[in-house]
């Protein structure tokens, strides 16, 4: 079955689930008019089903390969990259004084949702190419700026980030790579990197690698650490790619899915880099790419889960035993809980993109926090959803979901990463109840009256589904409170649980809005929330239970 951009009902929710609006009102994105908004959906909808989603296949079944050094890409990318290029794709939140639209993070994220769902290894680059660009507009000098922003604002040339080790992953700070300072400004970065998503490729004339690496006599751990600017190809003095530089591609990595996005093992041997940021600050110029691409990681978890389910039901509608199977009762209960997650984990993600613009847009402290505060909930939940769809949609295909002709295991091969890059889903977690707690729950707090406001709004019109969302809100506030209270330990504990629980509680907070918006989708959102939302309790049991349950069994216990 054709993919089929959502652009619908992303229009719908930000119409009437987490609007436009607020953030159009702001002077900063005062262009992004309900009519610019739906042009661009409607363009991107259409990039999408005709362009990206007929090479979903090639990169899947004939991936890139490494051939003399250079990474030659899937047959049709070139040509599909090129349509991203000159639709101006890649410059859709870029700051207009490099040549970037300037539009929120609400529509670019929209993009990326429909994007992955067409093409989740081709959007990947884009994806990455803006983080960067984020990166280098946040930190880097001005020089740096003039030079970079413009040709990857353009989709000229593209950008990578550096972190990872071989015995440096989570632990970032372990790093060995290292940079020496060559007297004219500029290092010389010696070490090898493993993990680049598109590293390299023939989709554009130059490959911008931001690196993080150790000056001489830096301080161990992440406090030590810088960040530089490493091009493939030295620019000259007009701006063009001019000498190699002495950075290559060692190899690429065979991996369960995402074989049209070639990952790298990249080696740097003295090759030239210029530094941005403040030296020893340059976790916290990778931290501003990264919260970019986490966001977008989210969106690719929930385009991927939109185009399993769209397969899912489209099978379903065909397959015939004893009739059409989407008749059987089983069978439609996980399309409708497919279907009913995929709205959730968007409203979601959108909700930390509407956040995200209004903090930059306003500088409002409440609207940063909540944007930080969600950011771990969209990444972990839309990847979830994503993983979890894909299995099921391969579930209601039953033996021919395991077949590879098919293309339906290629939704939960390519998907699976997205729990493990950018920050595992475990270390969001982590996140959300260490960091994003600190401030005594104020965040979460904020959130959580917001939900019982809207359920009251509902009770007239939706009275018993109104009083399921408020009551999970207050036991959701109960846990927040012990959560407050405890030792680190005890709550890492139970941090993955206890973001769950506040997705599933989101959700049904975002559905309840759709549904008073809607009568038309109000079934979804009783399913969700007399089937799905249930289960906030069970997880909030676990989250509450503490540390002693989990350390109480030994390496021995468990099987070493």
């Amino acid at each position: 079955m054709p993919y089929r951009a959502p652009s619908g009902d992303i229009q719908f929710i930000l119409d009437h689930v987490v609007p436009l609006a607020p953030v159009s009102g702001t002077a900063r994105f005062s262009e992004a008019t309900p009519d610019l908004a739906e042009a661009i959906l409607t363009q991107a909808a259409k990039l999408c089903d005709t362009v990206l989603a007929p090479v979903q296949r090639n990169g899947d079944l004939t991936p890139a390969r490494l051939v003399d050094g250079v990474v030659r890409t899937s047959p049709g990318y070139p040509e599909a990259f090129d349509a991203i290029r000159e639709g101006g794709w890649v410059s859709v939140c870029a700051p207009a004084e490099h040549g970037g639209m300037g539009l929120p993070q609400c529509l670019n994220m929209a993009i990326h949702d429909m994007m992955s769902g067409a093409c989740l290894s081709l959007q990947l680059s884009p994806l990455m190419t803006q983080g960067q660009i984020e990166a280098l507009d946040h930190h880097a000098a001005d020089e740096l700026k003039a030079l970079y922003l413009p040709k990857l604002i353009s989709g000229e040339w593209a950008g990578t980030m550096n972190l990872t080790e071989a015995q440096a992953g989570s632990d970032v700070g372990a790093l060995r790579t290292k940079a020496e300072p060559k007297g004219d400004g500029t290092y010389a970065i010696t070490g090898q990197k493993i993990f680049i998503s598109w590293g390299d490729s023939d989709l554009t004339s130059n490959i911008c690698h931001l690196v993080l690496a150790r000056l001489p006599g830096a301080a161990a751990g992440t406090k030590g650490i810088s960040l530089f600017m490493v091009p493939k190809f030295i620019p000259d003095a007009d701006g063009n790619p001019g000498e190699a530089n002495a950075v290559k591609v060692v190899s690429l990595e065979h991996k369960m899915g995402l074989h049209g996005s070639p990952t790298c093992v990249m080696a740097y041997k003295g090759a030239t880099g210029w530094m941005v940021g403040e030296e020893g600050r340059g976790m916290a110029a990778m931290f501003t790419m990264m919260n970019n691409a986490r966001l977008g990681v989210a969106m690719q978890g929930i385009g991927v889960a939109e185009a399993a389910c769209q397969a899912a039901t489209e099978y379903a509608a065909e397959r015939q035993q004893f009739g059409a199977i989407i008749g059987h009762a089983d069978v439609r209960r996980m399309l409708a809980g497919m279907r009913a997650d995929v709205f959730a984990a968007r409203a979601i993600a959108l909700s930390c993109a509407q956040a995200i613009d209004m903090g930059s847009a306003t500088e409002d402290a409440d609207w940063v926090a909540r944007a930080a505060f969600l950011t771990p909930i969209a990444k972990a939940f839309g990847t979830e959803t994503g993983m979890r769809v894909s299995e099921t949609a391969m579930q209601v295909h039953g033996g021919m979901g395991f077949i590879e002709e098919t293309g339906v295991a290629q939704f939960y091969r390519d998907v699976r990463v997205t729990a493990i890059y950018e920050g595992t889903n475990g270390i969001q977690a982590m996140d959300l109840v260490g960091r994003k707690l600190s401030d005594g729950g104020e965040a979460a707090y904020r959130i959580l009256e917001e939900i019982e406001a809207g359920a009251e709004a509902a009770r007239a019109a939706l009275p018993e589904l109104a009083e399921e969302v408020w009551a999970a809100a207050e036991t959701l506030r109960e846990a927040t409170e012990w959560m407050v209270g405890q030792a680190p330990t005890d709550r890492q504990a139970g941090a993955t649980a206890y973001l769950r629980a506040f997705a599933r509680v989101l959700g049904a907070h975002f559905h309840l809005r759709a549904a008073t918006a809607d009568e038309g989708r109000q079934a979804l959102a009783a399913f969700y929330i007399r089937r799905t939302l249930p289960q906030h309790a069970a997880d909030l049991a676990e989250a509450r239970d503490g540390a002693d349950t989990v350390f109480a069994l030994s390496p021995e216990a468990l099987g070493l």
